[in-house]
């Protein structure tokens, strides 16, 4: 009896033992596709759990229809029902609201719940998905209030910055720093290595000093994790880029009956008597080409328990949509991270980064250029003449040459080597206090050559050379910045958290000029002249004058202070010293304080059902800035001289630009203020801002009397403290994100920012400073002046054209504007009603500035399947046409067709005559609205099982395909909607801007 119940009672635990079997899987990192060491994977049917080993794997007693909740910091838990027992592949999402993450605000680190300035961050994942050839692509759209424009598409060109407007008329670049290395040029930084971009837009920048008055941008490098096995990571794209837009100009048909009608009006021959056999020349077509963009990198990083690493190659190469392999742009980066824990309480981090480029460019901009001839060269002019040889340009005046002669007769390499190390120590001691000792230092070489052979493009031509000119340069450029502070961290009475930070940072860059220009060598073969080879030769280092050497010493001081993590306070004090000064205004003190109040966590909202999180920030302070060139307070022997000796002129040097040792800083003042809200369990988030940014004192170098000698070489106006700028607006950014099933998730985002930019004074005696140029012989057409918008259009306003002789009649005189006004012609207003036209009637015609940005974002994941959408709009921004050279024989655009012919039948574009008239005078009729919606990208790719992996070695594998700038929705006429000369001053003049190309891209992402 006692046998038989203990043989059922084994048969029943036995059977049940069976039913209950062990579930096999691996957790993985969404934005990564990494494992996930200690992931929570608990039963909650049976409440039994367990974590993830090192590979990410786990095994957890489970049977069907049991309920798996997987969690992990940071990441959103996801649960899933037990269908069978096929091991699982389970992938966490990022958490939008992981409010517990740390972002870099300087000299350290915060919690996001905690920053109570308006720091803004994009991650690798977006910067992946976009694939930017620069990371500048990468801020645009993604974070309210940043606005990225191009002065070029041409391959590595630089692209311009603005952090909540422009704040000064000189220099408006932010602050660059990558793994705490001051970086200048971001096209040495491949885009594939980055973890990270905070972006600081406030007075909480202001622990940078003097050179963080535009804003901030800190950028980490992807790197190790402590206990991570070695991950391999391989990513490679190609693709092909054609230009995103060409312009309608006339056909030779077209052309020449429009030319034979101008020549007409004037009671000129017809040019064109006989139509019927011109030949017809595309010439954008001749110029533009299918370009080939590759890109591949390897990254390698892994951690142990005291130690992390990671290491990354990266190479790129870019051929350009005009001209090809004329503008192409090559990359190598290298670069490495190693961070070690010497003791409990001594902690090492190193870093380096060297970039090799080497790129060759193509007049792309202003008078002349490549596209400004494509578009003004006649179309009945073959590229070739009858003798092969390239045609000449005649009868299309001084600046339009034959555009691929041109390109021919383009020679140039520029290369730059760069290399940045950081070092750092940080000890801890007294339990309490934390000292950190490092230096970050950059050095780097760029030199190149340029050649321009003996040519004949056409009578008069103003790039015909009768001696060849080839000229090199070796330029070099260091820097270092040493850092040492000390912070004390401690918390009273378990509610008042301290933190308090006390340093210094010395700064200190050098450059040195080298160049020579030598002139008529025999050979005209690029590949055989040299400056030995030239008849003679300039020494562009002849008057010492290509040095710099500017410093900067500063001291600081930081107190951060919350109580009972609710009530937060953070101030800043800092003092600057900077050589661009003279003695007495050497030094600045700015001060900056920002507070914030997590009332999400008071009694009255901690149980909501609603509200997650909520967060009211304000700040305010100021920040200095130097950026103007060294030594301005002292004159220096630095200009150009001629003197005669033994009845021979002889180079020498003479006084540079004019000193005035009045000059100090200039000085922005913050305040902003804001909050954080996220909704429904963190998937809904709001961040809202309002920001008022006022630089007193702006350091600007005014029109001064050639008397004074500012005119001669190497002179120039003082610098001089002369105005005020203010810049306020609105951000709002929203965003949402959901795990709707198990297969599908998905992420919604948009931000939008406003901008009023106003100058408040112009302490000068004309009360603004004219800038801008259009058209030949014009006066500038662009302003600093109060109460407007800086770099503001001022010209004159038309009112239609006039249809009949009654009409001119009646209308005042336009004579002083060039010419007796005719039927046809355009029609200016007399704003002044003083009964005639004169400069004197010129007003505000528009300015570059958007009065709106937008980033609209989409994305969705499918079981295997992911999708991407990146769009940009910019709303309020105009730009001025100033691409059509106003000549007899030169071509023009289609618009053209629509001309006056005769009363009534337009209203807006003028008759065309080679006769003299005011229709070329600046004014409206070229000012455009250039707001437009762009498609920056949109991506479809596909992550392979794991299953299908097994034989190869990979944890992951994605292949995607994606279209960059597929199209952009403008009104605009010119080439680029968005481009920009970066000028504050005159931004908006498109002289014929290189367009940004259209790149559909095939790419893999292999994770080992």
């Amino acid at each position: 009896m006692n046998k038989l119940t203990f043989l059922l009672i084994y048969l029943v635990a036995a059977l049940g033992f069976a039913q209950e079997n062990i579930l096999t899987g691996k957790v993985l990192e969404q934005s990564s596709g990494e494992t996930l060491l200690g992931a929570t994977v608990q039963n909650l049917s049976t409440n039994r759990a367990t974590t993830t080993d090192i590979n990410g794997t786990f095994s957890i007693a489970a049977s069907t229809g049991d309920v798996l909740k997987f969690s992990y910091i940071g990441k959103v838990p996801q649960q899933i029902t037990v269908a069978n027992m096929t091991p699982l592949t389970v992938t966490l999402l990022d958490d939008v609201a992981a409010l517990e993450e740390v972002v870099v605000i300087g000299y350290g680190t915060q919690a996001v719940r905690e920053v109570t300035g308006a720091v803004r961050v994009v991650d690798s994942e977006t910067i992946e998905n976009l694939k930017p050839t620069r990371v500048e692509e990468a801020l645009q759209g993604q974070v309210a209030g940043v606005n990225v424009t191009s002065s070029s598409g041409s391959p590595g060109a630089g692209l311009n910055i603005r952090i909540r407007g422009i704040s000064t008329n000189g220099d408006n670049r932010p602050l660059i720093l990558v793994d705490g290395n001051i970086i200048e040029d971001l096209s040495v930084i491949n885009p594939g290595d980055i973890e990270s971009v905070s972006v600081l837009k406030d007075a909480t920048a202001g622990i940078y000093g003097v050179r963080a008055a535009n804003g901030v941008i800190i950028i980490t490098t992807k790197g190790g994790r402590k206990n991570q096995p070695l991950t391999v990571e391989f990513n490679s794209w190609g693709g092909i880029q054609e230009t995103s837009r060409s312009l309608p100009t006339l056909n030779a048909q077209q052309y020449a009956l429009i030319k034979n009608e101008a020549f007409a009006n004037n009671g000129q021959p017809l040019p064109f008597p006989n139509i019927s056999n011109l030949t017809n020349t595309d010439y954008q077509e001749a110029v533009f080409d299918d370009a080939l963009v590759l890109n591949n990198d390897l990254s390698v990083r892994g951690g142990t328990d005291k130690s992390l690493y990671a290491f990354g190659l990266a190479v790129l190469a870019q051929d350009g949509i005009v001209g090809s392999d004329k503008s192409d742009f090559d990359r190598f980066t290298m670069r490495g991270n190693f961070d070690h824990d010497w003791t409990k309480n001594l902690k090492m981090k190193t870093g380096f980064l060297y970039s090799y480029t080497s790129n060759k460019n193509i007049n792309d901009g202003g008078l002349g250029s490549v596209l400004f001839n494509a578009l003004n060269m006649a179309p009945s002019i073959p590229v070739y003449d009858e003798n092969g040889e390239f045609s000449l340009a005649e009868g299309l005046g001084n600046e339009v040459i034959n555009p691929v002669a041109q390109l021919a007769n383009t020679f140039n390499k520029n290369k730059v080597g760069k290399i940045s190390g950081n070092f750092g120590l940080t000890y801890s001691f007294l339990d309490h206090f934390e000292a950190t000792a490092r230096i970050q230092a950059n050095y780097s070489e760029a030199y190149g050559n340029n050649f321009n052979p003996r040519a004949f493009y056409g009578s008069g031509k103003v790039f015909n050379l009768t001696e060849n000119v080839f000229s090199t340069y070796e330029n070099f450029f260091s820097d270092y910045t040493y850092d040492a502070f000390v912070k004390y961290d401690n918390t009273f009475a378990e509610r008042h958290n301290v933190e308090a930070t006390l340093g210094m940072s010395a700064f200190r860059t050098r450059g040195d000029f080298n160049g020579f220009t030598g002139f008529g060598n025999e050979s005209n073969d690029y590949n055989e002249v040299s400056i030995a080879g030239a008849e003679r030769v300039i020494d562009g280092d002849e008057n010492g004058a290509r040095r710099f050497d500017q410093r900067l010493l500063s001291h600081f001081v930081r107190l951060q202070y919350d109580y009972d993590g609710k009530y937060l306070f953070s101030g800043v004090l800092r003092r600057d010293g900077s050589t661009i000064f003279g003695p007495e205004n050497r030094f600045g003190i700015f001060p900056s304080a920002s507070i914030g109040w997590i009332a999400s966590d008071e009694s009255f909202l901690q149980d909501s059902g609603t509200i997650s999180f909520l967060k009211f920030r304000a700040s305010a302070g100021i920040i200095g800035n130097d950026r103007i060139p060294a030594f301005g307070f002292v004159s220096l022997l630095n200009g150009e001289g001629q003197y005669v000796f033994n009845d021979q002129i002889i180079n020498g040097i003479a006084g540079g630009s004019l000193s005035n040792p009045e000059i100090k800083w200039e000085e922005q003042f913050t305040t902003n203020i804001g909050l954080d809200v996220r909704f429904l369990s963190n998937k809904l988030n709001v961040t809202l801002d309002y920001f008022n940014r006022e630089t007193n004192d702006l350091l600007i170098a005014p029109s001064v009397s050639g008397i004074l000698g500012a005119a001669a070489p190497g002179s120039g106006a003082p610098f001089i403290n002369g105005g005020d700028i203010r810049n306020r607006g609105l951000e709002f950014s929203i965003g949402y994100s959901d795990q709707v099933t198990e297969d599908f998730s998905f992420n919604a985002s948009f931000n939008m920012a406003t901008i009023d930019n106003e100058v408040l004074s112009v302490n000068n005696n004309n009360g603004f400073i004219e800038a801008g140029g259009f058209g030949v012989g014009q006066p500038p057409i662009t302003r600093f002046q109060e109460g407007f918008p800086i770099g503001y259009f001022y010209g004159f306003q038309t009112d239609g054209v006039f249809q009949n002789a009654a009409e001119v009649a009646a209308h005042p005189s336009q004579e002083a504007l060039g010419a007796i006004a005719q039927p046809g012609d355009l029609r200016f207003r007399d704003l002044n009603g003083d009964g005639e036209l004169n400069l004197d009637d010129r007003t505000e015609l528009g300015n570059p500035i958007p009065d709106v940005t937008m980033g609209m974002n989409l994305s969705f994941n499918y079981k295997n399947w992911d999708f991407q959408s990146y769009f940009f709009a910019s709303i309020g921004n105009d730009m001025v046409r100033n691409y059509e050279r106003n000549q007899p024989l030169t071509n023009l655009t289609t618009y053209a067709l629509n001309r006056w012919t005769g009363e009534g039948s337009t209203n807006s574009f003028p008759r065309v005559t080679t006769g003299a008239t005011a229709n070329q005078v600046f004014s409206d009729f070229f000012v455009e609205d250039a707001s437009f919606l762009r498609a920056q990208n949109i991506q479809l790719g596909y992550t392979l099982k794991e299953k299908a992996l097994d034989n190869v070695q990979l944890s992951k594998l994605r292949i995607y395909a994606s279209v960059r700038n597929a199209f952009t929705l403008t009104e605009y006429r010119g080439y680029d909607p968005s481009a920009s000369s970066g000028d504050p001053l005159a931004s908006g003049i498109d002289n014929g801007f290189y367009p940004v190309a259209r790149t559909f891209l095939v790419g893999v992402n292999a994770k080992f």
